[in-house]
């Protein structure tokens, strides 16, 4: 399962919100915010691993032990290894994806910048993020923070994903569509 599978809750925006608050409390928030960045790396590396999280058969102790387990090993602070302990223990370790989104988002608004989400088939390089970033901020009238994550199966093209709007040039939906006319015809 996937994380783009789970549909997030309102419990993500709660629990990023109230990460937020506290980071900016302690004056982390970009400590944080590069903690998250690489915690939801590793959740991307590891498929099995959000399997794992999102799965109800797994128990929430299993859950959390491995899940800080990992925190730990990757060297994150302790208010980030706190919240993901108590996501885990919350019984949601299987929308950490969703949380580290929405705190990304609320880091951006912070800043007066949009965030958004790029999913190409193979990685974007520092220009093409670059110039993805001035089309969105040309085309949207602010500045625009993109993060971007590889997904294969879209074959070509890109994903941009804007809080709840989402542009979908991937070669993969074309064939998709292309598919279904065909069906239909």
């Amino acid at each position: 399962m996937s994380d783009q599978n789970v549909k997030s809750s309102g419990a993500a925006d709660r629990y990023a919100t109230a990460l937020f608050a506290l980071a900016q409390d302690a004056g982390i928030v970009d400590v944080v915010e590069s903690e998250l960045a690489s915690l939801k790396a590793i959740l991307l590396a590891h498929p099995v691993l959000a399997d794992v999280l999102g799965s109800p058969v797994v128990s929430v102790a299993d859950k959390a032990a491995v899940i800080t387990q990992i925190t730990k090993k990757a060297g994150l602070g302790a208010l980030t290894h706190s919240f993901v302990g108590a996501a885990a223990q919350g019984k949601r370790a299987g929308e950490l994806s969703h949380m580290v989104d929405r705190f990304v988002a609320l880091c951006a608004a912070q800043r007066g910048t949009m965030h958004a989400q790029a999913t190409t088939a193979q990685a974007m390089s520092a220009k093409q993020k670059k110039d993805l970033e001035g089309a969105l901020k040309k085309a949207l009238g602010q500045d625009v923070d993109v993060t971007t994550q590889v997904d294969p199966a879209l074959l070509g093209g890109m994903i941009v994903k804007i809080g709840s709007r989402m542009f979908d040039s991937s070669i993969k939906s074309k064939l998709a569509g292309l598919k279904l006319a065909l069906k239909e015809s």
